[in-house]
């Protein structure tokens, strides 16, 4: 037998690597340099656009005319929607209207940076062409289109990067439900046969949605606190995905030790998967140290329902984006458009009008890091190098602006509306204020941009 050469192994790496994937082979995780690399344009974001989408539009929240409480992609659990009677939902969700650019344009004109998209959600069904299930958009539905794939391309052509959620519980799939039972979503049962649906259905799935869609960055997991999976399971698949794409960045719900809605361990720390999932809340003090993402909706709801008008506003939301990347997370905002493939009115004007802000402010948002003074009474600082960003949500009266936390003088003050130079007082406790215009810039958040000393400056 011939000698195999170190260069000859190297020029054979990439063939090796592409035959491994193609069969799904199992490996070990990426080392750390290579998720360092992996999350450097996640960082970056800070903004993305999270879309609830599926057959739940159809019903809207109603089920025989009356109003299901509770969010609207959990209608087949909230009323016991049996198996036959929800499939009848897909031979109604025939979105006409849909059309994959115009909702990227919706979220790039926002500010935001990726999109995920639930490509199969509790109640199974799959938004792609899946070949190990009829219960998929492309057999199901009258559509026959594969929407993930349409929504990944779109989104490639504009620059945005792209991930899909995809939920652990199927509340379809016999190997995935209580035995004889139609309960859903308990957290008791066991399937003896719950192991067959994660090797012949789970994963080969997965596998489809990887190899079709070359954009996939990131694989979004939920419904990963059923009683049949485990931490052993997450790792396993987590190694499964980063076979066959080695740069995936995968949530921290594939694991099973997440604590609810704060999104982390009971020791406060991610588990597996490269950043954790806070849900409808922002951490307090933030999470020093670790990648996390909140996530949260515009309303009530996730999913479509046809009479939640529950709508934050403007200035809330754009001011939970600023709040998160203060303290070094990203914000993940929801939509959840109608059965006939329309973003709600409502969504879209909101979106409209953060990316108006974000026009203006993004850079004191894109690539920053947590606040190195804390959490001013009057707004939030991020960080960019030697650069600080003062987002000021309550403009004083008086036209002086304490500096809350900032110990050394900056070099400079300027605000980015106007970008003139701005005065730096020392008051005699030792503090640093800024005079302000007295008109503010933004009646959400204006953002004055402190240049610091280099004694003080930090390497990004």
């Amino acid at each position: 037998m011939a000698k195999l050469t170190l260069g000859a192994l190297r020029r054979a790496a990439p063939f090796l690597l592409l035959a491994a994937s193609a069969l799904g082979a199992q490996a070990g995780p990426p080392p750390r340099d290579e998720r360092a690399t992996r999350m450097e344009w996640w960082r970056e974001a800070r903004f993305g656009m999270f879309i609830h989408w599926g057959v739940y539009a159809v019903p809207a929240g109603t089920y025989h005319g009356e109003r299901v409480a509770g969010i609207g992609e959990w209608i087949m659990s909230r009323a016991q929607i049996p198996i036959p009677e929800y499939e009848t939902f897909a031979r109604r969700f025939a979105p006409a209207r849909f059309d994959p650019d115009a909702w990227v344009r919706t979220a790039k004109q926002a500010g935001m940076k990726y999109i995920i998209i639930t490509s199969k959600h509790h109640d199974g069904f799959a938004l792609f062409d899946s070949k190990v299930s009829r219960w998929d958009i492309m057999d199901a539905s009258p559509y026959r289109r594969d929407v993930i794939h349409a929504l990944a391309a779109a989104a490639h052509r504009q620059g945005l990067r792209f991930g899909v959620y995809y939920s652990i519980m199927d509340w379809h799939h016999p190997d995935a439900q209580a035995p004889n039972a139609p309960v859903y979503n308990s957290r008791t049962w066991s399937n003896p046969e719950f192991g067959r649906y994660v090797e012949t259905y789970m994963k080969p799935q997965l596998r489809e949605l990887l190899l079709a869609n070359p954009n996939i960055d990131v694989l979004w997991f939920d419904g990963e606190w059923v009683a049949d999976w485990s931490d052993e399971r997450g790792k396993d698949l987590a190694d499964f995905l980063h076979a066959i794409r080695p740069r995936l960045i995968i949530n921290n719900r594939v694991g099973h030790t997440r604590q609810g809605l704060s999104g982390l361990t009971t020791e406060g720390r991610v588990g597996l998967g490269d950043f954790g999932t806070p849900e409808q809340q922002v951490p307090p003090e933030g999470l020093p140290g670790v990648d996390w993402e909140t996530c949260m909706t515009m309303n009530s709801t996730w999913g479509f329902k046809s009479y939640d008008d529950d709508w934050k506003d403007t200035r809330t939301l754009l001011r939970t984006l600023i709040d998160v990347a203060s303290k070094g997370g990203n914000f993940l905002l929801n939509v959840g458009p109608t059965a006939d493939g329309v973003i709600p009115a409502p969504s879209v004007s909101r979106l409209h009008e953060m990316g108006a802000w974000m026009a203006a402010n993004g850079e004191a948002i894109y690539g920053t890091t947590a606040s190195p003074y804390g959490m001013p009474a009057w707004g939030r600082y991020t960080t960019k190098g030697s650069t600080v960003y003062a987002h000021i949500f309550d403009w004083p009266k008086e036209g002086r602006l304490v500096l809350t936390g900032v110990t050394a003088r900056p070099a400079r003050a300027w605000l980015l509306a106007d970008r003139k130079p701005l005065e730096i007082e020392e008051a005699d406790s030792g503090r640093f204020v800024v005079r302000l215009p007295k008109v503010a810039p933004s009646t959400i958040a204006s953002v004055l941009v402190l240049e610091r000393a280099p004694a003080e400056a930090t390497p990004r």
